[in-house]
């Protein structure tokens, strides 16, 4: 298991991530925009927002965000705050589902699901939630490999 955290933005994760890509150095490891979302209905204004960046800093740590908008990723429960605009995510490999589910189901335990565990169109078990004490939190527990 590995804790990452993951940052949101509102149309400046690219500009961010490039920053950070200089100071940390690397290469990004998986970059998806909102225009690559399957039947999305997306405005002008967004569709190049990016939907996910993975940038490896070191071998255990991987620092994520994405853009959020009006459609996707803008939770009524927590709605985007910049300097407050971050979740712990927690990612695990295929064979440890059933740990996704128990971490999942006890962290959001009294908390506001935002998004409920299930399958996704990228190919990962996933859900996001706010803990009983305002933490966000996601669940990413990826099933297939690009």
């Amino acid at each position: 298991m590995q804790l990452n955290h993951y940052l949101n933005f509102q149309g400046e994760t690219e500009a961010a991530f490039n920053f950070y890509r200089s100071v940390f150095g690397g290469e990004f490891s998986f970059i998806k925009r909102y225009s690559e979302l399957p039947d999305a209905q997306i405005s002008e204004k967004e569709k190049d927002y990016i939907l996910h960046v993975s940038l490896p800093i070191n071998p255990f740590t991987v620092l994520m965000g994405s853009d959020t908008t009006e459609q996707f990723c803008a939770p009524q429960s927590a709605p985007f705050s910049k300097g407050t605009n971050h979740y712990i995510s927690i990612n695990l490999d295929a064979d440890e589902q059933a740990e996704a589910r128990r971490l999942f189901d006890a962290l959001s335990e009294n908390g506001q699901v935002e998004m409920a565990l299930e399958n996704t169109f990228w190919g990962a078990l996933y859900g996001a939630f706010t803990d009983q004490f305002g933490i966000r939190w996601m669940v990413n527990c990826q099933l297939e490999t690009e």
